[in-house]
């Protein structure tokens, strides 16, 4: 930072906290992009996220940065957000258009309903039966401890590790590494694992319950 950069990719916090030591000076930023904004804004960062642009805009100015608003999915109060950074003439992109219930033409959908004292031993079948010996699988659980009593259920056959927030992330990625060169079969994860991993090959995704 201090001998200057180019681009700059942080959490909200993370910036905010560089602003107030004076390490980071964002008067001269031509362009802002915020990813995933649908989330950022919903979790809570508006406030921080407002803070931040406050240091790189000023009122009615005709210099402002270049502001885009990325975000796969766009509740109203997302258009309402971006009128408020960007001008009157904003230009809105839409990739997906009328295709919002589309799913991969490739990928067939199952739903098996099974007692919650059941469900190790039916996850068990299913990969065998879906993902066999050699396949790669990736189960979705809703929290860290169900990921871990699950990854040792001896009703799994295959090797079954877990990812999940408590997870250090040096390990966490030992443990990407292991799944995407086939050490073991089964990655048992999280929502940690829901964005932004490229896996190839993996033949079989159980949600173990309705996502929330």
């Amino acid at each position: 930072l201090k001998s200057g950069i180019d681009i700059l990719v942080g959490t909200p916090g993370r910036i905010k906290d560089h602003i107030q030591n004076s390490k980071l000076e964002l008067s001269s930023v031509k362009h802002v992009v915020l990813d995933e904004v649908d989330h950022m804004l919903d979790m809570g960062f508006a406030e921080q996220v407002e803070e931040i642009l406050g240091f790189a805009y000023k009122k009615d100015s005709e210099n402002n940065p270049q502001t885009l608003l990325f975000s796969a999915t766009c509740p109203r109060w997302v258009y309402d957000v971006a009128k408020k950074y960007m001008k009157d003439e904003y230009e809105q992109i839409d990739l997906i258009g009328k295709k919002t219930q589309r799913t991969a033409t490739t990928v067939e959908h199952l739903a098996i309903q099974c007692r919650s004292s059941q469900r190790a031993g039916v996850l068990g079948d299913i990969i065998q039966v879906y993902s066999g010996s050699h396949g790669r699988t990736i189960v979705f659980c809703e929290t860290k401890k169900e990921a871990n009593e699950l990854a040792m259920n001896a009703s799994l056959k295959q090797d079954a590790q877990s990812l999940h927030g408590d997870i250090p992330q040096k390990q966490r990625e030992i443990t990407l590494k292991g799944f995407r060169d086939g050490v073991f079969e089964v990655l048992i994860a999280t929502n940690v694992a829901a964005r932004g991993l490229d896996i190839p090959e993996v033949d079989l995704v159980i949600q173990c319950s309705p996502p929330k």
